[in-house]
């Protein structure tokens, strides 16, 4: 149960990500299906437990000489990785560059940490 609470806590932040930010320049979502939203949610989920430690631990030297904003390059790794994949697989995930895709990092960032503290889970 967990893990499909987790998959809609993804799914929820990254929609917050792609209506705030303005789809004619920065970070879109193409196709109009929830299915396809879903996936997404599933391909950042799945990123964020195997690929996101492995960055953390790689990148430790920078994150301890930030004071840990680094973690926010590295959110944003993530979630650029995700949109490759999600344009590989013709789900209709699309960014305008990195600095748009660190901006929607950290929006879901915020509000996956928001809505985890919300349901008690945190």
């Amino acid at each position: 149960m967990g893990i499909v609470i987790k998959v809609l806590i993804n799914a929820a932040a990254l929609w917050v990500a792609v209506t705030l930010l303005d789809p004619e320049f920065s970070f879109d979502f193409e196709t109009s299906g929830i299915p396809a939203f879903l996936g997404i949610a599933v391909i950042l989920g799945v990123l964020n437990v195997i690929v996101q430690p492995i960055l953390r631990f790689l990148t430790f030297p920078a994150i301890m000489l930030t004071l840990g904003l680094f973690l926010l390059v590295v959110n944003a790794v993530v979630l650029a990785l995700t949109v490759a994949i999600s344009g590989a697989l013709d789900l209709g995930l699309e960014s305008e560059g990195f600095g748009w895709t660190f901006l929607a990092a950290l929006i879901v960032s915020v509000v996956s940490w928001a809505l985890e503290a919300f349901l008690g889970r945190r």
